[in-house]
């Protein structure tokens, strides 16, 4: 009887690792190996300006980094396009931003180097007279990324 209550227990065992087995190879695969070699979807924008006021930025002398309040400064100077663009830091997951703008109504930017450079991109390429839509092509295919901010360390910054 001893021998048989062993041999239900060990088959019960086996049964167990088999179906333990089977979910581990039926578990789908992470959201970003289903996407590795997929383009990364286009974070949260809007495509017009609203017709009423924009949210005001956070005043630039609240940070005591120069980058930071520059980039604060930035911000302020151009709401407009900066609503129109994406964040690549994907803010609008994680916390639910809608645009870059957002980031710059709040804290967020002051410790994000993506929305800092996002921003400084955005201004430099309005100096340039390009418009929103161009710019967000130039942040959607990753030119942010090739901004200098060490020209940005002094308050005001360096041109």
């Amino acid at each position: 009887m001893n021998f048989f209550r062993r041999a239900i227990a060990a088959s019960g065992m086996i049964f167990m690792a088999v179906a333990v087995l089977a979910m581990a190879v039926n578990e789908p695969v992470s959201r970003a190996a289903q996407n590795a070699g997929a383009p990364e979807p286009t974070p949260a924008y809007h495509s017009t300006v609203p017709a009423g006021a924009l949210p005001q930025t956070m005043d630039p002398t609240t940070f005591r980094d120069p980058v930071v309040q520059n980039a604060y400064a930035v911000a302020a100077k151009v709401k407009r396009v900066l609503y129109q663009q994406p964040c690549y830091c994907h803010c609008d997951r994680s916390i639910g931003h809608q645009s870059l703008l957002d980031c710059y109504v709040g804290k967020h930017a002051s410790v994000c180097d993506v929305c800092v450079k996002e921003s400084f991109y955005a201004y430099e390429q309005t100096q340039k007279k390009k418009t929103a839509v161009q710019i967000r092509t130039g942040i959607e295919s990753g030119e942010w990324q090739q901004v200098d901010i060490s020209k940005y360390q002094s308050v005001p910054p360096r041109q």
